[in-house]
């Protein structure tokens, strides 16, 4: 089975590029930067990644930010995603980003996107790995935060397919930001929300991220089981979902991926994706697979269905979408 899921043609739809910064790079750019880091090597770096809920991995995963400064290290930190994605035959990405994180840090949008940008074409260029990048929101921050962030992204429409939204989602519901996501929707930008798993408020953020917004797909959203009603939403309305069988795990230990499973045997449209992988054990997304594929358990015509899934659900044309379902027909041709 791992090796079939290593051959596997992939889209990664879900993963965070902060999320990515894997020690060793984290202690270089800090280096390079001259930031001093609280931690005597990359193992007791490491070994502070503790945390049980989405607060206290925030709090980590923050932290880590710090020494993204100047272009070349937001270069450093793409690319390196991209590689190790294009190791494991992802070949096509959509990364989000979290620009307030940096801009509030007094980091210019041009220095983050110009980094991110070229790493994306080099990738392409050297890797043969295609990208796009999601812009997300912070949701601890204010919607007038948040609709500024959008407008600063305008001048950069054409390096940016989507806007989505992520953090922490207790007392910060998508109804906050539904102007803002109405004004992406008239840009141009394709929308998505992060529903995180057991949250506070968790069906009635769902409700409004589906409804009141009318996102385009939802990130996590296993919750979505618990209310019958919004099944029969999203499968009206085709809905993918961008789950991530490592931070279930973290959240709902020993539930052995149940919620996978039962999206499947729901008919939801399932993509599995690694989230925030340096973080995670390291666990990009063929060890996310196959984490849900041991613990679902999947067959292996369900992991062509999922790749399926996500090939479909990206937001790209029909000419490249057909050429990856090739790859993925030509892999799998009786699955």
């Amino acid at each position: 089975m791992n090796d079939f899921i290593a051959a596997l043609p992939k889209a990664e739809l879900h993963v965070h590029l902060e999320g990515t910064l894997e020690a060793e790079l984290r202690f270089a750019l800090a280096e390079r930067n001259g930031i001093r880091l609280p931690y005597r090597d990359v193992d007791a770096l490491r070994e502070s990644y503790v945390f049980h809920d989405l607060p206290s991995f925030l709090t980590v995963f923050y932290e880590g930010a710090t020494v993204l400064v100047h272009e070349d290290d937001f270069f450093d930190l793409c690319y390196a995603y991209l590689a190790k994605a294009a190791s494991q035959n992802v070949l096509y990405a959509e990364m989000f980003f979290d620009p307030q994180q940096h801009t509030d840090r007094g980091i210019p949008f041009a220095t983050v996107i110009a980094g991110l940008t070229r790493a994306r074409v080099e990738a392409e260029r050297n890797l043969g790995i295609r990208s796009q990048l999601i812009m997300c929101f912070v949701r601890e921050r204010s919607a007038e935060s948040a609709m500024a962030t959008l407008e600063a992204a305008l001048p950069f429409k054409d390096d940016i397919v989507g806007i989505g939204l992520d953090s922490d989602e207790q007392d910060n519901p998508p109804a906050k930001f539904a102007a803002v996501f109405a004004r992406g929707r008239a840009e141009g930008f394709r929308l998505t929300m992060h529903c995180d798993v057991d949250q506070v408020d968790t069906h009635e953020h769902l409700r409004q991220a589906i409804v009141d917004v009318g996102v385009d797909r939802i990130d996590h959203g296993v919750n979505l089981l618990d209310d019958e009603r919004l099944v029969d939403l999203a499968l009206e309305r085709g809905l993918p979902f961008t789950v991530c069988p490592v931070g279930n795990e973290i959240v709902r230990p020993g539930h052995r991926q149940s919620a996978v499973r039962a999206m499947i045997d729901r008919g939801l449209k399932v993509t599995l994706n690694s989230d925030d992988p340096a973080y995670m054990g390291r666990r990009y997304i063929s060890e996310s697979i196959a984490l849900a594929a041991s613990e679902a358990p999947l067959t292996e015509a369900e992991l062509v269905q999922i790749s399926r899934n996500a090939f479909e659900a990206a937001w790209i044309g029909d000419a490249e979408r057909a050429h990856y379902l090739a790859a993925l027909d030509a892999f799998a041709p009786s699955r």
